[in-house]
This record gives structure tokens, sequence and C-alpha cells, in this order.
């Protein structure tokens, strides 16, 4: 787990090595453990290293191998590489690491473009071919490690962070109406390629981008996602897909213990973090170290859900910290907590990831996560209607948009407001074939866009910000096809994840599986009062933000009375509209601009 960067030129200049630098300089929090910048011409690679695999410095980056002329510049984890490291061996290469990095750069000699088919893992990667000149940029398939990009007439810069594009300077940092409106609609959710800013845009996730050295440009989707159960699917019971599961399930937690140093897991106190507690234990796993966070209350909302990951911590015997914030220690750590953001998001829970990442960072370098089990299993109340839909997007769109377009138009400034392209985003997407049913219709896009843009990109920047990889099981690409064949009757059973809290029960206690969904409780940022109310009347009154014209100065006020009235408004989803519309601005100024 690393932060990569870099610059390819497509005139005759050399490539930038004091952006490069600097672009690396702002992703030292993600790579802490030393770093490196490589400059072959019109092309310029940046790292910053975070030491998970192979702690030598035979596996630093960027690298290079001479003899097949190949440089690298990766941030992931492929758990698969000694097996890769095997074949590629028994066809006659060598290796002077012992790390993934340099499998990547064999199998590509190898294989080509067509290597990614043949990870297990999350990456992103840029790799430059010295004879050709060539340029290649790569994506997980399912997303979960990031890649901006700052293209321009004359070249294109890279980066796992988008703060660092912006520290390289010379990016069009003017607005996107099309990203403002998902920004606002589709729950803060901006799917790739676009990206806040006109100037930035992020590679799609299972993509392979080859970029020739006049910049002539060729992209390859190499994987795509079916939520279509067949005939003989529908025909299996439901034993034998719990068997399946749970099969899957153990590989998938078994891949993401790949390591040269202990590995922990966050602890929610939910069915899936406790979930992989359990299969840890029955990897033989002993003394785990499990993290959990919570909140002083608020509004008469818990804040915490300890009692819940004592239970499991208990069960198993795990090295258990809990870490609990204060009304006044949040406030004081939402400025660094919006800062360290990839691009603005809404979730309340944000902070409480910041937060826990920087606790667990003192004790741990690697953890597990149970991102993604509700979108892959169907663990969301938008499901079960969508079942027999007659208006799949409609429907969908009533139950998880912030707002609908004709709210939008009170919201936006006119000259900021676009046509409702966070709904003809999801009409699009729903139609295309591989999902014949509203659900999966739902299941498919929450899992391939939504999750990879809210989930999983928190995740990613929170625990990143603190030099702490994150490894998500559930969103291994073979699991997930897996759930894809499995019928939504399955999946929706018992109120959500029916078929995963089957599996649980033969793993971990009932007290955790049967209790009510919970999710990641801040309080204070759903209620916003007192000095939070403050806070956010600072930010949205100042004069910088009145300028920028993003929004309805009106809208903006009533908001704020609303909250000074105790009556701010929510969104379908549980979520301040106050705090959205803050967040925005509050990001826009922590990024400088």
């Amino acid at each position: 787990m690393c932060g990569l960067c870099g610059e390819v030129r497509f005139d005759d200049a050399p490539a930038s090595v004091e952006a490069v630098a600097r672009m690396a300089e702002a992703m030292v929090p993600r790579g802490p453990d030393g770093g490196g910048v490589l400059a072959q011409g019109r092309v310029a690679l940046g790292h910053r290293r975070l030491k998970i695999i192979d702690l030598s410095e035979h596996a630093q980056q960027p690298m290079v191998d001479p003899a097949l002329g190949l440089s690298i510049a990766f941030n992931g984890c492929i758990y698969n590489y000694r097996d890769l490291r095997a074949e590629l061996e028994a066809v006659g290469y060598s290796f002077f690491s012992e790390g993934d990095t340099e499998v990547i750069l064999k199998a590509y000699h190898r294989w080509g473009t067509a290597a990614v088919e043949r990870f297990h893992g999350m990456f992103a990667f840029a790799l430059v071919e010295r004879d050709s000149g060539r340029v290649v940029l790569a994506r997980d398939r399912l997303g979960i490690k990031p890649l901006y990009l700052a293209p321009g007439p004359r070249g294109v810069r890279f980066a796992s962070a988008l703060p660092a594009l912006l520290a390289a300077s010379g990016v069009d940092t003017d607005i996107d109406p099309v990203a403002l409106h998902h920004y606002m609609t589709f729950h803060a959710v901006v799917p790739a390629p676009f990206t806040l800013f006109k100037g930035i845009r992020k590679l799609p996730p299972a993509t392979v981008r080859v970029i020739e050295p006049d910049g002539d440009t060729r992209d390859t989707v190499y994987w795509q996602l079916a939520v279509n159960p067949s005939e003989a699917d529908h025909a299996v019971s439901a034993g034998e897909w719990e068997e399946r599961v749970l099969a899957a399930l153990r590989t998938a937690v078994r891949r993401r213990l790949v390591a040269d140093v202990p590995v922990g897991v966050l602890l929610s106190g939910g069915l899936d973090s406790s979930l992989i507690v359990g299969l840890l234990a029955e990897e033989g796993q002993r003394g785990l170290n499990t993290f959990s966070v919570g909140f002083e209350a608020a509004g008469g909302e818990s804040g915490d859900e300890f009692r819940y990951s004592d239970v499991i911590a208990q069960h198993f015997d795990t090295r258990h910290h809990k870490i609990f914030v204060e009304s006044a220690g949040l406030l004081d750590s939402l400025e660094p907590t919006i800062r360290a953001m990839n691009e603005p998001m809404v979730s309340h829970d944000n902070v409480g990831f910041f937060l826990l990442s920087r606790e667990v960072s003192k004790h741990v370098r690697v953890v597990q996560s149970g991102q993604g089990a509700d979108e892959v299993f169907g663990g969301y109340h938008w499901y079960p209607p969508l079942l027999d839909s007659a208006d799949p997007v409609g429907d969908y769109a009533r139950v998880f948009f912030d707002r609908d377009h004709g709210e939008m138009a009170r919201v936006l400034d006119p000259g900021m407001l676009a046509e409702d392209v966070s709904r003809a985003f999801v009409a699009g997407h729903f139609g295309l074939p591989g999902a014949p049913r509203a659900v999966d219709k739902a299941l498919r896009l929450d899992t391939t866009v939504m999750l990879v843009d809210d989930p999983v990109k928190r995740v990613d920047s929170m625990t990143m910000a603190w030099g702490l990889e994150a490894r998500v099981p559930f969103l291994d690409h073979e699991l997930v096809e897996l759930a894809g064949r499995i019928p939504a009757e399955h999946k929706l059973a018992q109120g959500g994840k029916g078929v995963l809290k089957e599996v649980a029960r033969r793993v971990i206690p009932s007290a955790v599986i049967d209790r009510p969904k919970g999710y990641f409780p801040v309080p204070a940022l759903k209620h916003i009062e007192g000095p939070y109310l403050e806070y956010v009347r600072d930010a949205l009154t100042r004069p910088q933000a009145r300028q920028r014209g993003l929004f309805n100065p009106d809208y903006v006020d009533d908001l704020l009375a609303a909250a000074g009235r105790g009556e701010g408004p929510i969104t379908p989803l549980g979520g301040s509209k106050l705090w959205q519309v803050a967040l925005l601005e509050l990001w826009l100024s922590a990024q400088g601009l």
C-alpha cells in the first residue's frame, strides 16, 4: 500500500521532476517509509512506500527492471503474487526482490495488459515501456485503489490522491456542473471519470489505459459484473449457496493475510466485521488486534456500538482497543479529516474512520475491514421494494437520492445547474445487459459505482492518512461474482443479507447476527447544533463561500435557520442536508481553493 504519481509528456519536453516530486511529497502519509522519483525523458514516476511485503530495499519504488526495459510505480497488494511468481519462474524469469511489485513487471512482460486478469487483489499502477515509450495505467476490478488524472494538451499527470495533483499546480479547478449534480443528488457519489474539478478525472475501475508517446489513448475494460442468476442457479438450494459463500469467504480472508507484518481488524460490532474476526480465528490467528470507535450521544441517539464489538472481542479473545471520542475532540478533528479526503465525502462516519485509523496505526500497519457486504449481499433497506418494481429508476431514486431535480433548482445557483444527469446516469446503468430484475440492477450499480465512490473511497482516504493499509475481503472479485449468481430472494431474506447471516451462524455468536442493523453513528454531524452549527455557519457565510457562486444563498440561509430551530432537513438516507452543503465548502477551503 503506497502512493504513486507521475507525468507523461506528449511533446518533446521532458517530464517535470519538480512537479512529480511535489505530488510525491503530498502523499507522504500514504507512504511514510520511503520514496523516490524516476525520470526517463518524457516520463517521470514518483512513489511513496508503506512497507508491508518484502520490507527490504530490494522492493523500493519506482522499480526498474533494466533487463526487461520496464519501470513501475504501484499502489496496492497482489494477494496471489507468490503463485504468479512460481508460474513465471517455471518459464525462466528470475527475481531480485521478494514482493509483489516485481511480479507485476514480469507478468506484464509475459502476458501484456491481459496480466491484470490474473491478479487477485487491489491495485493501481503506472508502468512504462522503456523502448516504445508506451505508458500503461491500470486499476483493480472494484476500484479499491484510486487513480486520479489531470489531462492536458501536452501531457497527463496522475496520482493516487487528488490533492497531490493540486500540489503540482496547473490544474483547472473550476467546478464541473455534472459532478456537482451527482454530489448533491447521488449521496455525494461522483462516478468515474468525473471529479468535482473540470481539470481532474479518475480512471474507472477494471480499466487498463494504454498511452502512446504521441498521446493516443485506448482503454480496455477487462472485467464486468453480472448480477444475473441462471436457471441452474435458481435450482441451487439455500444450504448449498451458504456452503459456497462460506468457502469463498474463507479464501478471501485467507488471501488478505499475505503480509510481512501483523494484520488486525476494524471491528464495528456489526455482522460483517465480526464475521471476519471469526474467520481469522478459524485460520489460527491468536491475539488478534481488533479496534472499535464510539462517540458521545447527541439528539437522543447513541454514538457507539461497543456492546456488540465487546461480544466478539470476548468470544474470540482478541486484543481489543476501544477509542471513545468526546464531542470536543470530534470538533477539533473535523478539519484534518476533511483535508485528508480525496474528494468531498458526506457520510458522517469519515471522522470515525479517521480517528480510528490514527489509533490503529500505532499498533498495526494492515487491517481487514467489512466494507462491501451490504452492497454485495443485499443488506440495505432499499433493495426489498425493488424485487417487484415496475419503475426501477424511480423507485431507486426515491430511496437513495438526497434530492430530486426539482429541489436541485432551488439548491444551486442557476449557472451551476446541469440537466438531471444523476437520474440519467442511473437509467443508463440500469439499461445495461447482465442484470434483468430491478433489484439486480440496483445491486450491480451499488457494487460497481456507489461502493467505489463512497464506502471504499472513504476507507482508503481515512486509513491512508495514517499510513494504514485496509483490505476488504467482501470485495474479493471471485466472492462478488459468486454473489452475483445468488438469487436475490436468498440475499434479501431475514431483512437483508440472509445468506450471509446463515453463514455467520456457523462462525460467530447469534447475538451479533440478529441485532438491529447498525451504522457507524456520529450523531453530532446529523443533529448539527451548538458549536457544530457555528462551525458550519462560519464556513457557509464567509465571503469566499458566497463568491464561489455554487449555491442559492436563500437556500443556504434557510438550512441554517432550520438548524437553529432544531429542524435541520434530513435526506432519505438519514444524512444532514446542511452538512452536505457545508462539507463541500469546507473541503474546497481545505484544498486551499
